[in-house]
């Protein structure tokens, strides 16, 4: 069967775009390339963004700097111990003058929800975006919402190994499609920084480069690009690897292979590609997979992460051959 082919003045207009937004973003997020790179292909898959790291480090710039790069309705939710779900998905409430109930929408509702510090609510809170990241929906007293499109939950978090925080449920970190860690900048990243953030703050300089009609367009440029069914395979492989593997208690979903392959047609989409390579999956795996998996009680007592399990996971996978069939 042949490959479908993606026009070549689509891909010219998805890397001008995500362009004008990578420069937006570097404006505020200094010397993190690889970081910026990774929250676009979350983007342009229609995924949702976990930024876990110690504070300080621009977990919450990051996120409000690509919201702002977006001319779209934009909420941020600020998670704290006393938050309550219905402060997230919404409320109805009694109408005094029409004697009826009316829904009072939560914080979800917007193309770019920004959760601040996630893990600092309760598991129950937590649980509220179940429904709305998977299913792109809320139901509050058995009736339910549609949520506008695009929609991307960014939501950051610390390592659970900080005071107040509790560690999200299996359930919530598999809708993640990526998570990434921003770590400390290089020297000369830090001294740029000083240079640009003590006298102003670029963040509040920051003007939309794109819209949500646009970003649509650009999501449907990348549902297009071709996917081999020796590549589709290969994804498959590494996540029955994860599963069989004695090294790990849980191993990767079905939806975390699913989040891959997508992931990986962004990555394609943006190095300019209507194809996926078995490289752009490999690359693509550590950020895609890790937060999922957990590690047997064995690994974890012999100190090996869920990282390194999956590195020697990858090894040992039979690579495609070739770049498309």
């Amino acid at each position: 069967m042949a490959a479908p082919s993606t026009d070549g003045a689509d891909l010219e207009t998805l890397a001008r775009v995500a362009d004008r937004v990578r420069t937006n973003i570097e404006r505020v997020i200094e010397g993190k390339p690889e970081v910026v790179s990774a929250t676009l292909v979350v983007l342009l898959a229609e995924g949702h963004l976990l930024i876990e790291d110690v504070p300080g480090v621009g977990k919450t710039m990051l996120s409000k700097a690509l919201a702002r790069s977006i001319d779209c309705s934009v909420r941020r939710i600020q998670f704290t111990p006393d938050l309550l779900p219905s402060d997230v998905t919404g409320v109805s409430v009694f109408n005094q003058d029409t004697r009826s109930f009316e829904f009072r929408p939560g914080g979800v509702f917007a193309n770019i929800v920004v959760g601040d510090e996630i893990n600092r609510a309760s598991p129950k809170t937590q649980s509220a975006l179940l429904e709305c990241m998977e299913e792109r929906q809320v139901t509050v007293d058995n009736a339910t919402y549609q949520l506008d499109s695009p929609f991307m939950v960014i939501a950051t978090q610390n390592p659970i190994e900080m005071e107040g925080t509790y560690a999200l449920p299996e359930a919530q970190r598999d809708r993640f499609m990526a998570r990434v860690s921003i770590g400390y900048p290089v020297e000369a990243a830090e001294l740029a920084m000083l240079q640009s953030h003590t006298s102003h703050t670029p963040l509040d300089e920051l003007e939309p480069v794109t819209d949500a009609a646009e970003l649509r367009k650009l999501t449907s440029i990348v549902g297009e690009v071709y996917v081999s069914e020796p590549v589709q395979r290969y994804a498959v492989a590494i996540s029955a690897a994860t599963r069989r593997s004695p090294e790990l208690s849980l191993g990767a979903s079905p939806r975390a292979t699913l989040h891959l392959v997508r992931a990986a047609k962004a990555y394609a989409a943006l190095s300019g590609r209507d194809y996926v390579l078995p490289d752009d999956v490999s690359g693509l795996a550590e950020r895609v997979l890790a937060h999922r998996l957990l590690p047997s009680v064995e690994a974890s007592m012999g100190g090996r992460t869920t990282e390194e399990v999956l590195g020697r996971i990858l090894a040992g996978v039979a690579v495609p051959e070739g770049q498309r069939s």
